[in-house]
């Protein structure tokens, strides 16, 4: 099934590449953090010109392993910042990667294009309304419910957690064709310091990421574009004892195998090396395909 956000096509064979823009100081990725407005405006033309398709504007941060937690007036201050110097420099279609409905309404209400919500509409109950009555698409995390701890949030976990939202999504009149999925890497974890991350208690998150990876392709069985984030993730860090400035080789291999394995959007740090590794792969397709 094929997603519009704006006039972008999302699933229809041709990966898109999300440029992540972070105007939360607290982010894991400092590189990735612009608060000034000049400075985001640069950094918004410099994405959309090395082949962004959609750039993604973060307000807080949700890494489970941080403190992150911030007001809520403190993210919206911090979205519409970041919002209105974007629009003044580029037309590229907006996402706002939040998981409170009231940061959403706010990115809304300034023109934005997706929400990105890595609780799968289930951390804040005012989020289903909120997607509903904007008609806007969203991407849905695979979140688990908050008073159960999982096995493993192995593929056949996050499934069923993905299922959970798809089915509130159509409950709340959400249609299915405004519905991107996304498994999480990264949030599954024994424990955390907030509260946007999914208990599991058999497996460590690193070996629970691998797989996922490796078997994204069963996440086609909803017939949903996926969106995937692997950029400069701590899976990668923890595999090969890498700083963050030091996994973008591996940021970059893991992305191609998760267009490979079907996903359609690719959330990265780092935009002109994965247009560069994804245009190769485009080339080398068809060249294998005669």
């Amino acid at each position: 099934m094929k997603v519009k956000v704006r006039n972008l096509e999302i699933g229809n064979g041709k990966p898109r590449i999300m440029g992540i823009i972070n105007s939360s100081p607290e982010s894991f990725y400092k590189e990735s953090v612009s608060v000034d407005k000049k400075i985001i405006s640069e950094r918004a033309i410099q994405m959309e010109e090395e082949g962004a398709d959609i750039i993604d504007i973060g307000g807080m941060s949700t890494a489970p392993y941080l403190n992150t937690l911030i007001s809520v007036e403190k993210e919206v201050e911090r979205l519409r910042n970041a919002i209105s110097a974007i629009k003044k420099v580029c037309n590229i279609p907006l996402s706002v990667d939040t998981p409170r409905a009231d940061a959403a309404n706010a990115s809304i209400e300034m023109g934005i294009d997706l929400i990105n919500d890595v609780t799968g509409l289930k951390y804040d109950d005012k989020m289903k309304t909120i997607i509903f009555s904007s008609g806007l698409p969203v991407v849905i995390g695979a979140y688990g419910n908050r008073s159960t701890a999982y096995q493993s949030g192995d593929i056949s976990e996050t499934l069923n957690i993905l299922q959970e939202s798809i089915l509130l999504a159509s409950q709340s009149g959400i249609n299915e064709d405004k519905l991107i999925i996304d498994p999480l890497i990264g949030f599954f974890r024994k424990e955390g310091n907030n509260p946007f991350f999914t208990k599991i208690f058999h497996q460590n998150w690193y070996e629970r990421d691998l797989g996922i990876i490796a078997n994204l392709k069963n996440l086609s069985n909803f017939s949903k574009p996926i969106c995937i984030s692997v950029s400069r993730k701590s899976f990668l860090g923890h595999l090969f004892s890498l700083t963050e400035s030091e996994r973008l080789i591996p940021s970059i291999i893991t992305q191609v195998i998760c267009v490979l394995n079907g996903a359609a959007i690719i959330r990265t740090h780092d935009v002109k090396e994965t247009k560069v590794a994804l245009d190769i792969l485009e080339q080398l397709s068809k060249r294998l395909s005669t």
